[in-house]
Formats: C-alpha cells, structure tokens, sequence
C-alpha cells in the first residue's frame, strides 16, 4: 500500500477537440521516462534577498521545457523530469521563491506572482534559451498562464494539467464549501481543528495560524493543511498512508505559502488570466483535467478552452487532481510527444 502511494507528495507539489475524453489506459501509456539524473544544478540570484534552485535534465541542445511546480509552496521532485524524452528536450526545473531548496525557505517578502514570472525569464536569459514550452500543473498552470501572457512570444507550447485561474470562485470552492459537498466528513475535520470552526475567511484564518509564533501550534496547523490538501487531491488515498507521507517531511513552507497566495487572491485581478488569454491564442496549448479533480475543477479548463478555442482540451476520466494517476500520466507523456 505504501508503495503505491511512495510518489504522491512529490508529484501533488507540482498538472483541437473540445471534451476530448482520454479512458483506462494501458500501463505502457503511462510509463514514465527512465529516471534522469541533472547535468547541472545550482541557485541564481533574482533579489536582493531570494535565491532559486535550478536544474537542467536531458539534451543540452533539445527543445527547452520549463517545468513549474504546484503549491504555491511546493517544490520540483526527480519525478517531474521523468515526463519528457530526455533525448528530445532540455528540461529545466526550479523551485519557487520560499519554497523545496530555494532560499531563504517559507520567506513571503518579495514573493508574489510577479515576482515568480520574472523569476522565470531570469532564468530563461540565464540559460541563453530562447522559445521554451510550459508544463505546469494547478498552480503551475496559474503560473505558467501567467508568463505566457506576459512574453507570449519567449513561449512555442503549453501542457497544463489540473487548471486554476485564481478567481475567488475557484478559492471559495477550495475553502468554503464547495469541496464539503463531496469530502463532507474531510472539511468538517480541517474546521474543527481551528480554534474557531465558525471564523472566516479561511485563507486568513489559516494563514495567520500558521504564522503562530507557538511553534507546536505552527506545526500543527501547517499538518492540518496539507492533511486537507492529500486527502481530496485523489479518488483513493487511505488515512494512514496521509500519515506516513506527512511524517516524512515539513509541510510548513507548502501552508504558509499557499495561504499566503491565496489571502492575496494570487496576486492577479479577478478573471484577469481568462480576459488575456487572447494573448496567447496562437500558442499550441494542451489542456488536462481530471474529470473528479476536487481541487481543480474541470470547468475551469472548459472555459480557458472556450476562450481559447485553439486549444486542445482533455478531460480525464477515473481521475482527480493528483498528475501520478495513469490517466493522467498518459495524457501528459502524449501531449508532450507532440512537441518532440
């Protein structure tokens, strides 16, 4: 059992037909690349007080890839360079301000969207690289989004797994309520874990709890967060597995991080991504939603399809928010094939 699940924080903290449905899929579709390791990794500076961690993976000379993590918080894992033909690309990974080896770790100063997609044309410069393809999943995907709108002529592609556009739509469906309908007895946990199950809102409410400065309480509320997260990214993820997994590492940097972002609607105007979408009309892009995604709902990625009608969109049956489920895997490594 525990096997099974070996994977799944790693890969959470990462995601033209429309309703193109991928089904089961074999095994040998959702086989991942062989494991890589970097050919290079190291920090480059982009403030005065944030460094990054980067890694390049695969062909020095092959097509660039820029794959950005989940969270806000999250952080890249030696999975995520398993998703690309090392022979075709040149994979380029790093970690978010705050967040996996980046430094100074949990650091909120001088860390917002903004910041990160700069971040990204740094380290595109940095490289000496000139067209890159995006492959994000959830908040990678906002992120992702977000760069391409704004050097839409530095993106060739996009793959885009597990679609959040930042709208308080999407975050009061994450936080108040909207997922209670299906994870009814999950939610009902994460409140009454709260001093005050009746306070709201929850961004605020939670982030300000995990900025503690009790360190027990800190460490508390950061658990009961990503508990919450886990437990709803998958169709079937046992209790005790949640617990194993949360007792290997650290889920302070994910929680305050992500709380942050949020408290801060993302740092984006409301349905800014979808009414500048046309920016980026003339990019191939890929689309991939699980069809019970709880987190990430696939009507987000049916409208950003809408507007972008160009666009490929793959809903993926027997499948929720996590990018290690098969189907979800296969729709990934296909997309990806496409731009070898």
């Amino acid at each position: 059992m525990k096997l099974r699940y070996l994977l799944v924080i790693s890969l959470l903290f990462l995601g033209t037909g429309c309703g193109t449905n991928i089904g089961r899929d074999s095994s040998e579709l959702s086989q991942l690349w062989p494991e890589i390791e970097p050919f290079q990794s190291g920090y480059l500076q982009v403030s005065d007080i944030h460094e990054v961690y980067y890694e390049l993976c695969g062909n020095p000379e092959g097509k660039a890839v820029f794959a950005l993590h989940g969270g806000p918080g999250g952080s890249i894992s030696p999975t995520m360079r398993r998703f690309f033909n090392p022979e075709k690309f040149l994979i380029v990974l790093h970690d978010q301000r705050g967040a996996g080896k980046s430094k100074p770790v949990a650091e909120t100063r001088q860390n917002t969207t903004w910041d990160l997609v700069e971040d990204i044309e740094r380290l595109r410069k940095y490289l000496n690289l000139k067209k890159i393809i995006i492959f994000g999943g959830s908040w990678g995907s906002t992120l992702g989004l977000t760069y391409a709108e704004t050097y839409p002529d530095n993106v060739s592609g996009m793959v885009l797994r597990g679609i959040f556009l930042a709208t308080q739509q999407e975050i009061d469906h994450f936080y108040h309520g909207g997922v209670r309908k299906f994870f009814p007895d999950v939610y009902d946990r994460m409140l009454a874990a709260l001093p005050d199950p009746h306070m709201r809102p929850l961004p605020d409410v939670l982030l300000a709890l995990v900025q503690s400065q009790d360190s027990t309480l800190r460490a508390e509320y950061s658990r009961e967060w990503a508990r919450y997260e886990f437990k709803i990214s998958l169709l079937d993820i046992r209790d005790e597995v949640i617990e194993y997994e949360l007792s290997k590492f650290d889920p302070y940097a994910f929680a305050l991080l992500e709380n942050y972002y949020m408290v801060n609607d993302c740092f984006l105007g409301e349905s800014q991504l979808l009414e500048n979408a046309h920016r980026i009309s003339h990019i191939p892009i890929t689309l991939v939603n699980g069809r019970y995604d709880m987190i990430c709902p696939p009507v987000t990625a049916y409208r950003l399809h809408q507007k972008l009608p160009g666009s490929e969109l793959r809903i993926v049956e027997s499948a929720g928010h996590w990018m290690g489920e098969r189907p979800i895997k296969a729709a990934l490594l296909s997309a990806m094939r496409k731009f070898e």
